[in-house]
């Protein structure tokens, strides 16, 4: 198939080199306009580059027209290719007006060679032809192997015909330092997206992953850099501008690259048509879109600050369980590390949306309304994220990320939705161990900086007072099986009471009110009932408050652990090592069984994974807790 493809090509050059060079310019042109028309992908692509680099404020109707102009700009120039490579050399210099070629000249003269930063504006094959003025010294190329050999070695041959020596990236630099050193050119493209292995710095505003590659030889060789640009001014004629030279003393490799950019954009914006904008410039990298492993780091030219960039628009679906949702907050903030430009916006249930609100990491919370559908979703908040993770393992997740039409989807397959995800771990969210560790190592596989103590929360300081305030949590929205009995949360309490006087207060949903009136009735002190009377902004209020909260495994317990206060916490059917509240400031009771944990919603014999937690072990762990605060 690559040899077919070269021959074909083959016989494109010999119909083009026998035609007159206008007549190719506007064929291209037609054909580009062609392109345009059937491929709305790209069209998609150049649309969304060009947003970027014109600002948030652009035009629609002038972004549409400048990329149909693009594309057929475009096709002008790469269908223009090989007639010019079969010109005499005056016949193509006299289509070209050349600007600033005493600066090229002045640095040569100083016989330190030159490092030129080439880019894909207008038709960028003519450097080659270009350069060819210069006689007295070696010019060569740094270039990207095609995967078709033949091409591969056709476009080489004809390079090398007009007096250029080529240097594989992959196969070293050691020839092209040569170059250099010995007073020569070398041409370097400095415009396209280098992967985990470029220095993440604005371009148009937004982190772009740039070579080094031309900053690096000029560091090292000590030669000034001189970005050249060569913009479309014609049918067939164009325009070669070459800057004035950079000069490597007293700048970093990343400051040298930076300023390359700025001189990028504005030989960009001299004619928006010219830059090819069909290359994915501010791509995504896969997998790790974080920046944990991002080789070179991030670099800011002075005076801009992250907080003025185009930010990376991370969505995170969060679990619509309230404890599960707590227990995804040190993932959400690992992800806020990740990269300085990350804007987090957290999609969870109306009825979950206090809490993230209250996360400090988080910049925006999407609340999803009952009943909303994902069509119904996407209509109402729109799209313009870059990647979305999604911690629960739902299918209908999945399909909210689809409808709003997220480039880059992560998440752990399962439930019928592994076609519906665009990187996936190869771990199970089981090995996660603790829940909180199973949404950590998500934003792990994609590049956040995990802490290395793992998921936890701080506890909060201890407020001076005589009498400690106590809350009670004796409810489980999962199920009878993780509820101590009504009765000993009483007996605890009296037994604290009797020698701490304290503050009591009963936090619940409204299906708790008949265990909180229990307790309350079977108190001779004063005991605050709240059981089904907040919402959940007061539900945290009232939790702020608290020195210590005794609790059943329910999200009250997971809520009170991210507001810093100290639990007691309770655990029958369910496993600690799965979902006990993050913090090494709590104390678990639980009294093994056989039969646990069983994980089941109602108990199927004598609930002894429960009874045999004593009131007097609870009230002994409030103790411990209230006496090490």
């Amino acid at each position: 198939m690559d040899y077919a493809v070269y021959l074909v090509v083959l016989g494109l050059l010999a119909v083009l080199e026998r035609l007159p060079l206008g007549f190719v310019f506007r064929l291209g042109s037609l054909l580009g306009l062609a392109a345009w028309a059937i491929l709305p992908q790209y069209r998609k692509l150049a649309r969304r580059n060009l947003r970027i680099a014109l600002g948030p404020g652009a035009d629609g109707a002038e972004i549409r027209r400048s990329v149909r102009d693009h594309f057929r700009n475009l096709g002008a120039n790469l269908l223009s290719v090989p007639r010019l490579a079969k010109m005499p050399e005056d016949a193509v210099q006299a289509r070209v007006e050349m600007h600033g070629f005493d600066h090229l000249r002045g640095a040569l003269d100083r016989r330190k060679g030159v490092v030129m930063a080439i880019n894909h504006i207008g038709n960028w094959e003519l450097y080659a032809q270009l350069i060819g003025r210069v006689r007295d010294v070696q010019v060569g190329t740094v270039f990207q192997s095609q995967s078709n050999k033949y091409l591969n070695r056709l476009i080489d041959r004809n390079r090398r015909r007009l007096g250029l020596q080529t240097f594989d990236r992959k196969k070293g630099y050691i020839g092209a330092v040569d170059l250099i050193e010995g007073g020569g050119i070398l041409a370097v493209l400095i415009d396209q997206h280098a992967g985990e292995g470029g220095i993440w710095t604005p371009f148009f505003g937004k982190l772009a992953s740039t070579s080094p590659l031309a900053a690096i030889l000029s560091d090292r060789t000590g030669a000034p850099l001189i970005s050249v640009a060569i913009h479309t001014i014609g049918p067939a004629r164009w325009r070669c501008t070459i800057e004035p030279p950079v000069e490597p003393q007293g700048k970093t490799v990343v400051e040298l690259t930076a300023q390359l950019n700025r001189i990028l954009e504005r030989q960009i914006t001299v004619s928006a048509k010219d830059w090819f904008w069909l290359h994915n410039r501010w791509k995504t990298p896969w997998p790790r879109f974080l920046g944990r492993k991002w080789k070179r780091g991030c670099h800011f030219p002075p005076g801009q600050e992250a907080s003025t960039l185009d930010p990376f628009r991370l969505l995170i679906r969060s679990s619509n369980w309230l404890g599960d949702a707590v227990m995804g907050i040190p993932a959400v903030e690992a992800c806020k590390t990740g990269r300085p430009d990350a804007r987090i916006t957290v999609l969870v249930p109306e009825k979950i949306a206090p809490l993230w609100r209250r996360v400090a990491a988080v910049d925006e919370v999407i609340g999803i309304l009952p009943g909303e559908s994902p069509r119904q979703l996407a209509r109402r908040i729109g799209r313009g994220f870059d990647a979305v993770i999604l911690f629960p393992n739902s299918l209908r997740t999945a399909l909210e990320a689809r409808a709003l039409g997220v480039p880059r989807v992560v998440g752990y397959p399962g439930h019928w939705r592994r076609w519906l995800l665009d990187q996936m771990p190869r771990f199970t969210p089981e090995s996660g161990g603790h829940q909180a560790n199973r949404f950590l190592r998500l934003a792990e596989f994609c590049g956040a900086p995990v802490p290395p103590e793992g998921p936890s929360f701080k506890r909060k300081t201890a407020r001076p007072t005589a009498k400690p305030r106590i809350g009670i949590c004796p409810g489980a929205e999962y199920g009878a099986a993780k509820r101590w009995p009504a009765e000993r949360f009483a007996a605890a309490m009296k037994d604290l009471h009797a020698t701490t006087p304290a503050e009591w207060v009963i936090f619940g949903v409204a299906g708790d009110a008949p265990a909180a009136e229990a307790i309350t009735a079977a108190c001779d002190f004063p005991v605050r009932n709240l059981a089904g009377k907040t919402t959940l902004d007061e539900l945290m209020d009232e939790l702020s408050a608290c020195d210590v909260l005794l609790t059943n495994d329910t999200g009250t317990m997971h809520l009170a652990a991210f507001l810093g206060v100290p639990t007691v916490a309770i655990f029958g059917s369910t496993e600690p090592a799965l979902t006990s509240p993050l913090g090494h400031f709590h104390r678990i009771l639980r009294h093994k069984v056989d039969c646990s944990p069983c994980f089941k919603r109602e108990c199927p014999i004598d609930f002894r994974c429960m009874t045999r937690i004593e009131p007097a072990e609870a009230a002994a762990a409030l103790r411990e807790v209230l006496g090490a605060a």
